[in-house]
């Protein structure tokens, strides 16, 4: 056991007469574990990804929640009304007269 971990330590498994069988182990060893290392780091890179675009889709809802919030306050007639005041027109104190038409058949 002593003589067989000594072996490996001083790296005889790399020289000795099987040696090939053990250098294309250790290179298919490597490329598996570049491959998984490339792998994690296109996964974290697209979890930063996703975190900062739903960071970025919160911060457009809530900017559409006011730019609505503040349309609706527009459209109230008090609003409207308050407008065009400030360029002198007001609201007709009689009612609008109703005209009906009748056709000749």
């Amino acid at each position: 056991m002593r003589k067989g971990l000594l072996d490996i330590l001083k790296g005889k498994f790399l020289v000795s007469g099987d040696a090939p069988k053990n250098w294309l182990f250790i290179i298919f060893a490597s490329f598996l574990a570049t491959v998984m290392i490339a792998s994690s780091h296109s996964a974290d890179s697209k979890v930063h990804r996703i975190a900062k675009l739903n960071e970025q889709v919160r911060e457009l809802r809530s900017e559409f929640v006011d730019v609505r919030s503040d349309l609706q306050g527009l459209k109230l007639e008090s609003a409207i009304m308050g407008a065009l005041e400030k360029d002198g027109l007001y609201p007709s104190e009689t009612p609008p007269n109703r005209i009906i038409v009748k056709s000749k058949e």
